[in-house]
C-alpha cells in the first residue's frame, strides 16, 4: 500500500516539475495555447486575433497589488507600440470580485482588452500559482518569455524591442 502511494506521489511531483519545467523555460519557443475568452461586454477575444503581432498575456486581478501596480506600465506600452502589440489582460477575478472589474479598468485607465480567464486557460498556460503572471508571444506564436511577479517595465520593453529588430 505504501508503495503504492510513494509512487504515485512520486509520478505527481514528476509531472508537476515537468509542467513548470515547461513555462518556466520560455527559450524553447513553446506554441502559445489558444484561447477563447469572453470580455465583460461579452465580446469573444482568441489569441489568434493577433497573430503577427507581439502579445503579452498577463494574468491578474483587482485584488492583487503587484498587479495594480504593474497595469500602468502595461497602458503605456499599449499606447507605445500600439502597431505592434497588444496587452492581453486575463482577469482572475472570483464571482465576488467581478462587479468591481468595470470600475477598475476605467478608473486605471486600461487600454487593453480584458478577458475573464477560467480554469482551462490557467492550466493551458501551466498551471498559474501565482499573479501577476505574463507572457510574451511573439509575432508567429511562440512564448519567448514569461514571469512571475511584478515585472519592471523596461524588461518588457526590451524584449520588445528585440523582436522588433530595434536592439
Amino acid at each position: 500500500m505504501y508503495k503504492k502511494l510513494i509512487f504515485r506521489t512520486l509520478i505527481l511531483l514528476i509531472t508537476v516539475s515537468f509542467i513548470q519545467y515547461t513555462f518556466a523555460n520560455p527559450t524553447d519557443n513553446k506554441k502559445a495555447p489558444e484561447f477563447s475568452l469572453k470580455t465583460l461586454e461579452g465580446k469573444t477575444v482568441k489569441l489568434s486575433d493577433y497573430k503577427g503581432k507581439i502579445v503579452i498575456i498577463d494574468f491578474w486581478a483587482t485584488w492583487c497589488p503587484p498587479c495594480r501596480k504593474g497595469i500602468p506600465d502595461l497602458v503605456d506600452l499599449q499606447k507605445t507600440y500600439s502597431k505592434e502589440l497588444v496587452v492581453i489582460g486575463i482577469s482572475l477575478d472570483q464571482e465576488r470580485t467581478i462587479k468591481d472589474l468595470k470600475p477598475f479598468i476605467q478608473n486605471y485607465g486600461i487600454n487593453y482588452p480584458v478577458v475573464l480567464g477560467d480554469e482551462k486557460v490557467v492550466r493551458d498556460y501551466g498551471g498559474v500559482n501565482a499573479i501577476p503572471t505574463s507572457f510574451i508571444v511573439d509575432q508567429k506564436g511562440f512564448i519567448v518569455d514569461s514571469h512571475v511577479g511584478l515585472v519592471p517595465k523596461s524588461v518588457y520593453e526590451n524584449k520588445i524591442k528585440t523582436l522588433l529588430g530595434k536592439k
